[in-house]
């Protein structure tokens, strides 16, 4: 067995204790010295494997102390962050909830009144959320949507779906997103949102979303924890 199928071998077992919770969220993860010793390899072979599972978000090392069982990170389909949230988070076993931080109307200018291709001073709504998965924060998002669009938009409203609001209570359909990502440091107010250090990376999308006839529905930023959130991106082809 090469190098690589022998470490990747041992690997696969480890995670597969971890999803068994023979290693526990959490736990202190067993020590070089005593991996090697249950699996009778080098210490090199051990470190390649906890190496490859700390890039996996498996694990989290402490200096110092050593490495811990990390939480399962939330993993979404990249083409559908906004309605789909809770149904991702439902079909990982993972219970989701939406928090409305901030509401308020501003009037358009700079970045948002470009974005949502509105006029100088035209109102729009504000809103700031964060989305939890098993009550900790994942998300927080800045969604900026046109009086005129959708006016009054109330708190009940904006701790669901939004795009299902917009649909069910306005009569506004989503058609089309599109969706920028990257990956940028937290700030003082996405640490503030997020519950995270400032400085520690983070997913950021921005999304700019279009009913049928071309016309900007909404403008959002969203945040994402690096350490808690992953992607999966689906494509079809016909």
């Amino acid at each position: 067995m090469c190098c690589s199928s022998f470490y990747n071998a041992r690997k696969e077992k480890l995670v597969h204790r971890m999803k068994e919770n023979v290693y526990k969220v959490g736990e202190q993860f067993p020590t070089e010295k005593e991996l090697c010793k249950e699996f009778d390899v080098s210490r090199t072979t051990v470190r390649l494997a906890l190496s490859q599972l700390v890039q996996e978000g498996y694990l989290i090392r402490q200096r110092g102390k050593g490495s811990f069982v990390a939480e399962p990170k939330v993993n979404q389909i990249l083409s559908y962050t906004e309605n789909k949230f809770g149904q991702q988070l439902k079909a990982q076993g993972i219970k989701g909830k939406i928090e409305l931080k901030n509401l308020e109307v501003i009037p358009a200018n700079g970045t948002e009144k470009e974005k949502l291709k509105l006029n100088e001073n035209d109102p729009i709504q504000k809103i700031k959320r964060i989305r939890l998965a098993n009550n900790e924060t994942t998300q927080y998002e800045i969604s900026y949507v046109p009086w005129n669009i959708a006016p009054g938009l109330t708190k009940e409203q904006l701790e669901t779906s939004l795009y299902s609001t917009l649909k069910e209570q306005h009569n506004v359909s989503i058609y089309k997103t599109t969706e920028m990502i990257e990956v940028v440091l937290a700030d003082n107010d996405i640490g503030h949102y997020l519950n995270c250090q400032t400085g520690q990376p983070c997913f950021y999308i921005e999304t700019i979303a279009e009913d049928k006839d071309g016309k900007i529905i909404e403008f959002s930023k969203s945040y994402f924890r690096g350490d808690k959130t992953n992607f999966r991106i689906e494509r079809e082809y016909h």
